[in-house]
């Protein structure tokens, strides 16, 4: 890219991002896989669930890292060996289908694929930040609108691929993909370079600190705000990774009971494409979700971007139990999954307004540890949950409260550092 202009290099960056994240977000169609790795192997609702909870819990932890070495290495590094990681994850997945193997899953989807996937997950917007300090908020979201939309491409392709293939080759395919895709689209991050800034642009016209004045991570992590902004995360993510984890078996429970009688295995078949259409269009909206609401940060501001999502959220997870139609599930499903994304992407610009952006990386990807937690708590209370009632509505409730908690910390907060 070293004969095109600065200006055209940028959007080239960004556009690779959005590729990058759509294989990642792909980890967001789970649950299409989670029921027939059940029935093909007699696991577990909670064992089988483990396997999503390791990777979400790995993928946060693992951004702290990749956070520190995209500071450190340079972006083209770690999203290289992120990109490798990842595809072997999923290979992996495919061979601890084929032989049964519990365990296997669990190092291969979670521990390896997840390493991958937050390596490359945290990359690219802490590139982004930097080569647009003049749009961090629509910048931001246009990097992880493709993670959120990730999941509507496989929710569609997946039940047909594990119908006509099964899930091994389905497994085995991606991984293939992935590893020419991911890597592939790596290739292309660099920093820009040093004191450059977009033509015309003002640093002191720009919301939040500059690089010039922005807080190491060593005094960052001593402030209030930056721990109330991980909470913040923490309690929006948990409400929609549990739903995520579960928004097709919610689906196929709703489909189910609205038929008189046991359903036929077509009727069955039928029933789990539509649930993965329900799951494709929920995930477009978690796309959306992630550049609509970054974009409306940059006009009236992240807390009062925070304190809608959070309180129209909290009202909505308390109607879902009431739902029993399957139209009207996924509305409400896709409202949520677009703020649920909306956080993810607004969260970025909200600590680089805060803190600045030099030190970004390890910044923010220190607080995707609140990813971390937030996926094992949220698709944990999900399950056991619905192992012990045999219905959702106690894990709805408690996400509503946990949003409402969200709230009062947003209200709360306040951008004066410190």
């Amino acid at each position: 890219m070293s004969n095109i202009s600065l200006e055209t290099k940028r959007w080239v960056i960004a556009a690779s991002a959005i590729v990058m994240q759509l294989c990642l977000g792909t980890v967001y169609a789970w649950s299409v896989f989670k029921k027939p790795l059940m029935t093909a192997h007699g696991w577990s609702e909670t064992s089988t669930q483990a396997a999503f909870m390791i990777l979400m819990a790995v993928v946060g932890t693992s951004a702290v890292f990749g956070g520190t070495l995209v500071d450190k290495k340079g972006p083209r590094f770690v999203a290289t060996v992120g990109g490798i990681l990842f595809g072997i994850g999923t290979l992996l997945t495919g061979l601890a289908d084929k032989t049964g193997s519990l365990t296997l899953l669990y190092v291969g989807y979670g521990v390896i694929g997840g390493i991958g996937n937050g390596f490359c997950y945290v990359t690219p917007i802490a590139t982004l930040i930097r080569w647009f300090p003049d749009k961090r908020g629509l910048v931001t979201g246009l990097a992880v609108m493709g993670f959120g939309a990730g999941a509507f491409f496989m929710g569609q392709i997946a039940p047909k691929m594990v119908i006509s293939m099964g899930i091994a080759n389905t497994y085995f395919v991606w991984g293939v993909i992935f590893l020419v895709v991911v890597t592939g689209t790596a290739q292309l991050f660099i920093n820009p370079p040093q004191g450059w800034l977009p033509a015309g642009f003002k640093p002191a016209a720009a919301k939040g600190k500059s690089a010039a004045d922005s807080i190491p991570f060593n005094k960052a992590i001593k402030t209030r705000q930056w721990w109330m902004l991980w909470l913040m995360l923490f309690l929006n993510v948990s409400a929609g990774i549990g739903l995520i984890s579960q928004l097709s078996p919610m689906a196929q429970d709703i489909l189910k009971n609205a038929m008189s009688g046991q359903p036929t295995p077509d009727q069955l078949k039928a029933i789990a494409i539509t649930a993965g259409t329900v799951l494709a269009i929920a995930s477009i909206f978690n796309g959306l979700g992630r550049l609509i609401w970054s974009w409306l940060s940059d006009a009236i501001g992240r807390k009062a971007v925070f304190a809608i999502m959070f309180l129209s959220q909290a009202v909505l997870y308390m109607l879902l139990p009431k739902i029993a139609n399957v139209t009207m599930f996924g509305i409400i499903a896709s409202y949520l999954l677009a703020c649920y994304g909306g956080g993810f992407a607004t969260m970025p610009a909200f600590a680089a307004d805060t803190f600045g952006p030099a030190y970004i990386g390890r910044v923010y990807g220190t607080m995707l540890t609140a990813w971390s937690c937030a996926g094992i708590a949220g698709p944990l209370v999900f399950a056991r949950v619905k192992e012990a009632t045999q219905s959702y509505e106690g894990a709805l409730f408690t996400a509503a409260g946990m949003l409402i908690v969200g709230f009062i910390v947003t209200v709360l907060y306040k951008t004066e550092w410190p």
